[in-house]
């Protein structure tokens, strides 16, 4: 799913709903989330109530014209993670989605979810520059069969190597990278760094850095799957690619940076 096989719809509902109408062969996946919600005055509101939760499930039914979602997630923890969670389990005993979800979940709250039901997968965020995850929600993920779907693992733009100091600097103040510390020195400097890296790398087997930067994802055991963003067809056809990049070890040495350890020596009988 997703970049293994990227058949996911993200994107305004009543879109998806028409192209679903038309769409050839086998249904696509749809996969949607639950948590947020928008109030009058058009802030955003974390909102892990049973009743708001269920009203969003039945409001996205209706909008994409479907009879059952096929994973329906939570976009973030909150106070009321319990009862937030115990009401995805009823949607799902009642058929209204297949398979429920969370986003941003540690591993203490995945615990604490998995008490009431089974967590069928997390959404974390996972690239060369985000690797917090690996130290215990991976692992943890890995050992309780939780499907690991990341997103951004080309770090917002940060890792494709379209990205250049010049562009960072032109960023305007209603884009979020500009004051994001990732995009700024210096930061900045060790991630374009890591991107020359990827190009290098990338150079050969003819794949631009991006792809590399997935491939990178993608090689580790715990991860299903990775949200890969794009603007147009081209974008799309450059990141599909990454699903039969194999990466060496000696290439992973050479993108993380790290120095090649001489073998010990062997000593003479």
């Amino acid at each position: 799913m997703l970049l293994r096989v990227r058949q996911i719809l993200l994107c305004y509902p009543r879109v998806v709903a028409s192209a679903l109408k038309t769409w050839p062969g086998p249904r696509p996946y749809v996969f949607t989330k639950c948590g947020l919600r928008w109030d009058k005055q058009g802030y955003v509101h974390n909102n892990l109530q049973a009743k708001s939760i269920r009203r969003e499930c039945e409001d996205s039914l209706r909008r994409l014209n479907v009879d059952v979602i096929d994973l329906y997630q939570i976009h973030w923890p909150t106070e009321h993670l319990e009862e937030g969670w115990s009401e995805m389990a009823r949607l799902q005993t009642e058929g209204k989605v297949r398979w429920i979800g969370v986003s941003n979940f540690d591993a203490d709250q995945l615990r604490q979810a998995e008490k009431i039901g089974p967590v069928t997968s997390l959404q974390p965020p996972y690239s060369l520059i985000r690797r917090e995850i690996e130290s215990q929600i991976l692992p943890y993920c890995y050992s309780n069969g939780i499907g690991v779907i990341v997103y951004s693992p080309m770090a917002s733009g940060l890792l494709t190597g379209a990205m250049t100091r010049e562009r960072v600097a032109k960023l305007p103040d209603s884009d979020w990278r500009s004051r994001d510390p990732e995009f700024r020195e210096p930061k900045l400097s060790q991630n374009l760094a890591l991107v020359e890296r990827l190009r290098e790398v990338g150079e050969k087997y003819r794949r631009p850095p991006g792809q590399v930067a997935v491939a990178w994802v993608l090689r580790n055991s715990a991860v299903t799957a990775a949200i890969v963003g794009a603007r147009n067809a081209q974008q799309v056809e450059k990141n599909v690619g990454a699903v039969d990049l194999q990466l060496s070890d000696a290439d992973v040495v050479e993108i993380e940076g790290k120095k090649v350890q001489e073998p010990e020596p062997v000593m003479a009988a």
